[in-house]
């Protein structure tokens, strides 16, 4: 198992007490209510405020986007909520939504609960694609400018050859994920042929359905949290990864969303030749992510298995189906 390397993490500084004094920084008083959220890539903390709602404040990782790239996330946000589109918007205070203590940047959201959508009901996935159909809608009307593309050389070369270099792969394995790593881009590369000139728009860019609160009752229904991945992509980025089971389900699922998202928004059928192709850079990417992060205590905690030949194994394997996948027609055409 490789050890984390010493030095300074990058939240180490962010105690109890830092996060109080963030939150009076910008006049708020806090009632010592902290609860940690679920989060690795950021910092988020549920926190009571006296005489006020309980709020969500997260701190960004460090080095991982510029204020620029931040605050279009924000922007984007509030673009789609002044068009009622329910989605997890920054507070403003002081007329600003991104804040800094102490070299932390930080950012306040109001506490949204909810339960995890019913993936399996018909209604519920039309539901979700009109939601999402409205979000590109509004993503279409102009373009992020801070903010990245997801596209092959980010999302899959990067990430490989980051890999490579920095020898997290066992190297008796070394040899197998090289080869097959570099057949599945290849695989990727021609589906992104096969569908040909796809527009890009902005996107949430992490729309599975752990980002995703359902809320009972009346005028219950989505809420759509974390935008911290939002890039530019092709639309069926924020579809496919509503998407489960074998792949009759996939396809009769997929077509219960585009039902809904066509309401409001145009889908072109080819880029459903993108699906098995952006599920195979998710997986490369993701284990970039894991390993770049490996100075991030949180992350050999809550990754035990990463970095062991098992790991690397069962990602060899993975990616063989993906080979295998990304040659098979598209889930559902119109």
């Amino acid at each position: 198992m490789r050890e984390a390397p010493a030095g300074k993490a990058p939240f180490s500084g962010l105690t109890p007490d830092f996060v109080l004094d963030a939150l009076e920084s910008v006049g708020l008083r806090p009632d010592g209510r902290l609860l940690a959220l679920n989060s690795y890539e950021n910092r988020v903390y549920q926190i009571g405020i006296e005489d006020g709602p309980m709020q969500v404040v997260k701190f960004y990782r460090p080095a991982r986007w510029s204020d620029q790239a931040i605050q279009e996330e924000h922007t984007y946000t509030a673009e789609l909520a002044e068009r009622e589109i329910p989605v997890a918007q920054p507070i403003e205070i002081a007329g600003r939504t991104l804040h800094c203590h102490r070299e932390m940047r930080f950012a306040l959201f109001p506490r949204l609960s909810g339960r995890a959508p019913e993936l399996s009901d018909p209604a519920t996935l039309e539901w979700l694609g009109r939601f999402i159909g409205r979000i590109h809608a509004v993503g279409a009307l102009k373009p992020f400018k801070a903010r990245p593309a997801l596209d092959i050389a980010s999302f899959g070369d990067e990430p490989r050859s980051w890999l490579l270099a920095h020898d997290f792969i066992p190297p008796d394995l070394l040899p197998a994920w090289k080869s097959t790593s570099e057949q599945a881009l290849d695989g990727v590369r021609r589906c992104f042929e096969r569908a040909g000139a796809v527009r890009k728009l902005r996107l949430h860019g992490d729309c599975h359905m752990g980002n995703v609160l359902w809320q009972q009752g009346e005028g219950g229904g989505p809420q759509f949290v974390d935008f911290d991945d939002a890039r530019s992509g092709p639309a069926v980025q924020d579809l496919w990864m509503l998407l489960s089971g074998e792949r009759e389900e996939q396809s009769a699922q997929l077509a219960h969303i585009l039902a809904g998202y066509e309401d409001f928004m145009a889908f072109a059928p080819r880029e459903l030749h993108l699906v098995e192709a952006l599920r195979t850079l998710r997986l490369i990417h993701y284990s970039a992510w894991i390993a770049r992060r490996w100075d991030d205590p949180a992350f050999p905690a809550a990754f035990p298995w990463f970095d062991t030949q098992r790991y690397w194994q069962d990602r060899i394997l993975e990616l063989r189906e993906q080979i295998a996948l990304m040659d098979e027609p598209p889930l559902w055409q119109s």
